[in-house]
Parts: structure tokens; sequence; C-alpha cells
């Protein structure tokens, strides 16, 4: 790219400063122009493409530190250079880690500018390039994973298409089981930040205190066991995603403490002072009427309104009747290459129950009964036979205790499954852990 077409704007509320610095990126051969604010600056990052800023620390009205954070959530290929003349290393430290490619102290050296800028428009040139050799990449490589034709589907996908292109936050709702978590995953993939880490936290699964540490991490001896320093799951996300499942499940606490981070872009780990930046984008998912428990002061209305700019409503699988032929071969596929199976598909028999059935636990219960289905035939055909439904296991459980019908059930999983317990607890759709606690409590045993 020929310099011409490269833009550098200089922001400082001194005139000399602007005008000598725009004559020398001029006769450079660069693009360059002068404002004397921060709002100026923004009007024209907004107006026109612009590849460096030069930013004064101090300035009326809005400083450098708040001009280059705005700059870097418009756009955060836009190289900064901060420059002054009150340096010292605690302004030259932080200007560092809030994103400044370089700092300069003034008087300026117009040479030793005008290496550090050639060289940081050299190496944002090469992260573009490498962007597009990503993006096309993942172009090419991208995975499907959500499967439906319904126009309820279309609308999801539609609006994953839309908000992945923002830093909005989503709100993710539907019945357990729907695939919240993959929607999330499809917008992160989707998304400007899909090379950086999706981290992942379930709020109903943890207690407060377990989840405030899981979320914020802790300083070293922040609390008695805290022998090392730990990070959160909201540092480990920066400038990835945070997905925040179960939502309605936070505590008093850790709502004040989440909407502090979402208004501040800030947090601060267990046990510590310093307030750290938090660079991520928050998706969340809900199973719950989230306005009820608000209603019920169980969650804040002022995070409530946070939360639910963007939200996304995933259909029950029984309102979406089309997709389960299309959904049980998709399943049926993917175990048949993880079992390295070949499989013929569905008997009329079969996929007329499955089409009938209610699907309480829905898409994953119906990949959990095809998973089942798979361990269960013997052959390349799933038959009626082979799928084991809610409705089943009622019809031959009426007048039985709800623990001798858990029981029957478990031991014959584990037993279809040769007593491969992480394959069974994955049918059963509960965690290993739960498992054993289930087998020791019926005093299973495995027959020899």
């Amino acid at each position: 790219m020929k310099k011409a077409d490269l833009g550098i704007l200089v922001v400082d509320d001194e005139q000399i400063v602007r005008e000598s610095l725009t004559k020398w990126f001029q006769e450079d051969g660069f693009r360059a122009e002068a404002v004397m604010d921060g709002h100026t600056a923004l009007k024209k990052l907004r107006s026109e493409p612009w590849n460096l800023v030069l930013v004064d620390i101090r300035m009326p009205g809005m400083d450098g530190m708040e001009l280059m954070h705005r700059i870097k959530k418009m756009n955060r290929n836009v190289v900064v250079i901060v420059i002054t003349a009150f340096a010292t290393v605690e302004t030259a430290v932080r200007a560092l880690k809030e994103g400044a490619y370089d700092y300069v102290t003034k008087p300026i050296d117009p040479e030793y500018l005008s290496h550090i800028v050639v060289n940081a428009l050299e190496q944002q040139l090469l992260n573009i390039e490498n962007q597009r050799l990503r993006d096309t990449v993942s172009e090419l490589t991208a995975d499907v994973e959500i499967v439906g034709e319904c126009p309820e589907v279309r609308r999801v996908l539609e609006a994953v298409h839309t908000v992945a292109q923002t830093d909005t936050v989503v709100l993710v709702r539907g019945e357990t089981g729907t695939g919240k978590e993959l929607v999330a995953r499809a917008i992160h993939r989707a998304s400007a930040r899909r090379f950086s880490p999706m981290m992942t936290v379930n709020c109903g699964a943890l207690s407060d205190v377990m989840l405030e540490d899981e979320l914020f991490g802790h300083e070293k001896d922040a609390f008695p066991g805290a022998h090392q320093m730990r990070k959160g799951k909201i540092e480990l996300a920066e400038s990835g995603t945070l997905f925040l499942d179960e939502i309605s499940h936070l505590g008093d606490k850790v709502q004040a403490d989440l909407l502090h981070v979402i208004e501040t872009e800030q947090f601060t780990r267990l046990g510590g002072s310093e307030p750290l930046r938090a660079g991520f984008r928050l998706i969340c998912a809900t199973s719950a009427d989230l306005e009820a428990v608000v209603r019920e002061g169980r969650f804040r209305e002022d995070l409530f309104y946070r939360l639910t700019v963007f939200p996304i409503e995933l259909p029950p699988l029984r309102a979406r009747r089309g997709d389960i032929a299309k959904l049980a071969h998709f399943f049926l596929m993917k175990y048949a290459r993880s079992m390295n199976r070949t499989m013929n598909g569905f008997s009329p028999d079969a996929m007329l129950a499955l089409k009938a059935y209610e699907w309480p636990g829905n898409v994953r219960e119906l990949q959990n009964v095809i998973e089942r289905a798979m361990v269960i035939s013997p052959g390349s055909m799933i038959n009626r036979e082979h799928l084991v439904l809610h409705t089943d296991l009622q019809s031959t459980s009426i007048g039985k205790r709800m623990d001798d019908v858990e029981r029957r059930h478990i031991e014959q999983i584990l037993r279809e499954t040769g007593w491969n317990v992480s394959r069974s607890a994955s049918i059963l759709d509960i965690d290993r852990v739960t498992l054993y606690h289930k087998i020791e409590k019926y005093q299973l045993k495995r027959e020899i």
C-alpha cells in the first residue's frame, strides 16, 4: 500500500505540535491531518479511515487515555501512539497496558518518531493481512452445527449473523436442551473475536463463593488455601467471549459485581486492589423466566436491562417438528463417524416415534436418545425397539417408586455400554461424579 493511502491523525491541544507533526508526515508522503481535542478526533475517526493516531496525554476535556480507550472500542486495528511532555514510568506503563503501540516524549525527535510510525504501520498491515487469511481459512473450515430449516431456526441464524458483527451483550433464552451454548459458540465463531478464547461458566453449578472465584480469580493469600495467584474466567476471556449459562442463578453480590464490570469494563481479583481491564464480549443464557425472577426480587432490574439488549429466543423442539428427522440423521452420522460404523438410517416406525414424541429435554434429549440407540443397535438400521423414550420408561414403571425407576434405568444403560461410565453419564445427561454417586447409592455392581 502506498504512503498516500495511509492516514495519520494528530490529536494535540498545542498548535505548534499539530502544525509540526502534520507537516513532517505530509512531507513523508502520508495523508496527515490534525485536530485539537478528543471529541473532534472521534468525529474524524467515524467519518474517515485512519491507520494511526498520535494522541497527547494531557488535553482539556477528554484526556489522551480516555480517547485511546474509545478509539480501541471503535476499531481495534487503529494504531495509537501516545505523546506527552509529562513523562513518568507509571504513565508509560499504563498507556502500553491500555493498548498504545508506543510512548513518545516531547520535545519530539522527527527521525525517531518517523521510525516508530513506519514500524507501527508495517505491523498493522501485516496484522490485517493475517486476519484476512485467517478469515478465509475460517470460512472454508467452518462447521455448521445449528441444524434446522424451520422459520424459527432461520430467524435464530439471522440474529446470530447480525449480532456477531458487534460487541453487543446477548441473552440467549430457551428451555433446557434447546442449544443455548451452541448459539453462543456460533456467535463467537462468526465474530472478530473468534481467534481468542471463549470461556464458559455454568452459574447454576457453583455456589456464590465458588462462582466469584471462578469469574474474578484471586490474588495469592486472598483466603486460606490461596497459595498462588489464579486468573478468573473474566481475565482468561480477554479479547474473546465470556459465556454465562443459567444467569438467573447469580447471587446478589455476584450480580452487583457483574454489573460493575459491564459498566466500567474493569474488575478486581479477590483479595486484590488494582483494577484490571475487562476486554471481553458477554453472552448470557437462561432457561428461567427472568422477568418473573426480577419481580420476585431475586435478580437486579438494572442488570436485567443490561443483559437484555439483544435477546435471542430458541424454540423448543416440539415447536419445530419438521426439523426432527434432519436432526436425528445429523446425530446418527455424527456418532457413526465416532464409532466407525456404517448406518443406513431409521426404520419408518422409529422415525414415526421420534416425530410423535414431545421431547421435554429438547435437542439434547434427542442427541442422547440417538447415541443410546447406536449403542443398542447391532446392525445398520435404527428400529423402534432401539429408541428408549421417556414415555417408554413411564409405561413400564406404573406403581413403582421413583428411585426404583431411576435405578433400573441407570443399571440398563451401564449394561448396554459395558459399564463405560463416561459414555453412560453422557447418555444419562449427568456428569461422571453424579453417576458414581448413583452407583454407590443403588449399590450397583457389574456382572462378571
